[in-house]
């Protein structure tokens, strides 16, 4: 009867762990000896053909060895919206490229890993879409490279809906409210206004707007050499650099943004605490320059 027990435990130990599935935060499509510049080109070109919409594009930390291509799709973007907790926020996708020792490096911001972190419990009623999506990604990218290697380190499917770093360390559902608005309207026009100003040395690389359902969502490049991009990604990882740019989103009068301390663990799963204590300030820094942009 013991051995019995013992065999069936195992089974169900060996039945559990099959089912249990991580996903990594980016996907590696392959690396190039032609210049950032080509490969730029050829990636905005597959997108095109596969009827996916570039919305911007940017040199993080202003550097011209380092680049981000974003990019959404009409069904995507029309159902992430339909989640009213900030689901637009999983709306936009982003391929980066890294030049390095006569190499272009290209990834992209893995859709299964911020789909099931974005939408949480909401992820499995729209899992046709989503998986559509990421098929047709690695599909429309298949001109650029073969790898499709995921890298960035990884977290269990069933824990990304509920992600944080440590204990007592915010959530998605955490998020940081930057202003209030007397209407959507109202709200949209400043931040567009600042933008254009690049008020707190911000510019935006992409926005996406749903007119009807008073949503918008703004990606930021922050370019302050100070606090910025410049001062955090050296420290953390620039081989992460399709984790930018960071997001603001308005919805109905409320502008908000996700904390720093749940949004750059999120995309830089495998930091130490050591890491992290190296950009202490960050999370405040980019609150401070997103909370001025919506002033």
């Amino acid at each position: 009867m013991k051995n019995l027990i013992i065999s069936a435990l195992t089974i169900v130990i060996i039945n559990l762990n099959a089912i249990a599935q991580n996903y990594s935060p980016y996907i590696k499509v392959g690396e190039s000896s032609k210049s950032i510049q080509q490969i730029s080109d050829e990636v905005t070109a597959a997108l095109n053909n596969a009827s996916f919409t570039v919305l911007g594009q940017y040199n993080p930390e202003g550097k011209s060895n380092l680049k981000v291509i974003v990019f959404t799709y009409n069904e995507l973007k029309n159902t992430v919206v339909k989640v009213a907790d900030r689901g637009a926020l999983a709306a936009a996708y982003k391929i980066g490229l890294v030049a390095n020792n006569g190499k272009v490096t290209v990834s992209y911001t893995n859709p299964d890993y911020i789909l099931r972190a974005y939408l949480g419990d909401n992820f499995n009623k729209y899992k046709t879409v989503f998986d559509k999506f990421s098929n047709d990604v690695k599909t429309a990218l298949m001109p650029v490279g073969n790898e499709f290697k995921p890298f960035g380190g990884s977290v269990d499917a069933e824990k990304l809906g509920k992600y944080h770093y440590k204990i007592m360390m915010p959530y998605f559902t955490d998020p940081v409210e930057l202003n209030e608005y007397s209407s959507f309207d109202e709200g949209l026009k400043l931040i567009e206004k600042n933008l254009k100003a690049k008020k707190g040395q911000t510019f935006e690389v992409y926005k996406i707007v749903y007119p009807d359902k008073k949503v918008a969502v703004f990606g930021v490049a922050l370019q302050n050499k100070e606090n910025g991009e410049a001062a955090f990604l050296p420290i953390i990882g620039e081989a992460h650099i399709a984790a930018m740019p960071y997001e603001i989103i308005l919805q109905g009068n409320t502008v908000t943004m996700l904390h720093g301390k749940y949004r750059i663990a999120l995309h830089w799963p495998e930091l130490t605490m050591g890491t992290f204590m190296n950009i202490m300030s960050t999370p405040g820094d980019i609150e401070d320059t997103l909370e001025l942009l919506c002033e």
